[in-house]
């Protein structure tokens, strides 16, 4: 097709499109205007028989009748119960015929005490009429109109818009016409080709002789080629760039000058406890906490932030921040929590294995130095090899705890299952390899013994619950108990209520920790309570077969 006849015909597309537009515009607006006017004035008319039926007329009927010929309008009279009293339209005898307009929506509102509008097909007269009732003596006061008038003025405008239309398509048609002779063929091929880029397709230039023209057809072409290898390289870089930072273990907060974010990678909503579809919209309401809120500042006014420690919520965390050269920022968020844990009971680790291990060395160095300097009698020397055999012996249990706590968090160990009789201190039956079990017994008794005073109570007690089908052991002190911040860490290896009273009285460290990994390797619990100044009690539960039971009695 002719690039004439696309133009002539696109403008009478868009000519009959525009007219068509105009006409349903003005048709809705002009009837909403008349719709609007014919209910002000039927409001007028019906409020004007209100008042002139306030002395209440003994035939309302009569009145309505009456009332309908001054104001050329059906009237009608609907009681309090939707009964109609009084229509212009109908005798006294057909008016008992009518049905009750109660549940009429016009009735409804003016019943409501508002300005009741309603339009639709009477059934008592069977034409298009609007309806308008107001709230008054005897109940509603209704005036209909026929719709009638008003259609014939909306067709008549329409009829003039039509025409007006046609004159405007022959106009568009004669302009079209005359820009279709003025246009040359290449440049509306150009200007194809122009929309071709602009939506992302594949251009197609048309070739002309005509050398001006030509060489803009090349210009364009070259700036074409350039923009899609431009484009093709930045969305590979893009890509690139969003998945290794996705991949990053490292929270990415990307944000503009005004603070607002506009990219995050998954790492920021893991270490900050967001999930999936919880909105980030504001860095500052993100990072409110007084030392991040400063970072943030700091970074948005330019200021690079290397390797601050914050403290968000029970997380620690190292943050890095770079402006943006757009005068955003770019925020780096390390969680260290767990890194600074292990620092923690490494350096716990090391300084309680060191000093367990450096108190016996120094007295085997010192009772062996003295027996290499001097020649005790026999007596003496038979007291300082027991010393250094008890000192040895001290050295060999740290390092068999350590041990027997390094295979059970390998998750090598698999508890051997046996029946052992241990009625002779409990009068209980426990399930469990006995070396096991002492081992467990022996820990929490050694523990309550170290951490109760001197003509303190310790306590062991056992007791078997059928319904539950466990075991429970309990060992209770009255000694000085454990403040409540620190009870969730006991079971930890190495860690210490307080570092120099567990060093004086010999305790590891390692105890509880051993405890719980025994326990929960047989399938059990271990839970600890405790009051300072009052003592602590450790219960142990651990679940059995109850056929061995019965095997055993």
């Amino acid at each position: 097709m002719k690039f004439s006849t696309r133009l002539i015909i696109g403008t009478l597309v868009v000519v009959i499109i525009t007219i068509t537009t105009f006409v349903v515009a003005t048709n809705r607006s002009l009837r909403q205007n008349l719709d609007q006017l014919f209910i002000q004035e039927l409001e007028r008319q019906a409020r004007l028989v209100a008042a002139a039926i306030a002395t209440q007329p003994l035939d309302l009927n009569v009145e309505a009748h009456r009332l309908g010929i001054l104001v050329e309008r059906r009237v009608t009279f609907i009681d309090l119960d939707g009964a109609v009293v009084g229509d212009s339209d109908f005798d006294d005898q057909n008016l008992l015929l009518l049905e009750n307009h109660i549940e009429r929506p016009e009735v409804q509102a003016a019943l409501a005490g508002q300005v009741g509008v309603h339009q639709r097909v009477s059934t008592s007269t069977n034409r298009a009429e609007l309806k308008v009732a107001i709230p008054a003596w005897p109940g509603i006061v209704r005036i209909s109109a026929p719709l009638d008038q008003r259609n014939e003025v909306i067709r008549a405008m329409v009829l003039r818009t039509l025409l007006a239309g046609l004159v405007a398509a022959l106009v568009g048609t004669l302009l079209a016409v005359l820009g279709a002779r003025i246009l040359a063929r290449p440049l509306a091929n150009l200007a194809l080709a122009a929309r071709s880029v602009a939506s992302g397709g594949s251009p197609l230039y048309p070739v002309t002789s005509t050398l001006e023209i030509q060489e803009l057809v090349r210009a364009f072409q070259s700036m074409h080629d350039e923009l899609s290898k431009q484009i093709t390289e930045l969305h590979r870089e893009r890509g690139e760039t969003q998945t290794i930072i996705e991949s990053m273990a490292e929270g990415v907060i990307a944000a503009d000058e005004r603070g607002r974010i506009v990219m995050c990678n998954d790492a920021t909503r893991q270490i900050l406890g967001l999930g999936p579809n919880d909105s980030l919209t504001d860095l500052r309401k993100l990072l409110h906490q007084s030392d991040a809120l400063q970072t943030v500042e700091e970074v948005l006014a330019g200021t690079p932030v290397l390797g601050r420690e914050l403290q968000l919520g029970p997380r620690d965390i190292l943050a890095t921040a770079r402006p943006l050269p757009n005068r955003g920022a770019v925020l780096g968020l390390l969680d260290v929590t767990d890194l600074k844990r292990l620092q923690t009971m490494r350096r716990d680790f090391v300084g309680n294995v060191s000093h367990e291990l450096k108190t016996p060395l120094t007295s085997i160095m010192g009772y062996a130095e003295t027996l290499l300097s001097e020649s005790p009698d026999a007596e003496v020397q038979h007291q300082f090899l027991a010393k250094i055999r008890d000192n040895a012996q001290r050295m060999q249990a740290l390092v068999d705890d350590l041990l027997d706590l390094t295979r059970l968090e390998s998750g090598a160990w698999q508890p051997a299952i046996a029946t052992v009789d241990v009625a002779s201190v409990g009068r209980e039956v426990w399930a469990a390899v006995a070396a096991d079990a002492r081992q467990i017994l022996t820990n929490l008794v050694d523990n309550a013994l170290r951490h109760t005073p001197a003509g303190g109570i310790v306590s062991l007690l056992t007791r078997d619950i059928p319904e539950a089908a466990v075991w429970e052991i309990e060992v209770h002190d009255n000694g000085a108990g454990i403040p409540p911040q620190h009870v969730p860490r006991v079971f930890e290896r190495f860690y210490r209520v307080d570092a120099g009273r567990a060093r004086a009285a010999g305790g590891t460290g390692l105890g509880l920790a051993i405890v719980k990994h025994l326990v929960e390797g047989h399938g059990g619990s271990v839970s600890l309570e405790s009051t300072v100044g009052q003592g602590t009690k450790v219960q142990i539960r651990i679940p059995y077969r109850p056929q061995r039971i019965l095997n055993l009695l």
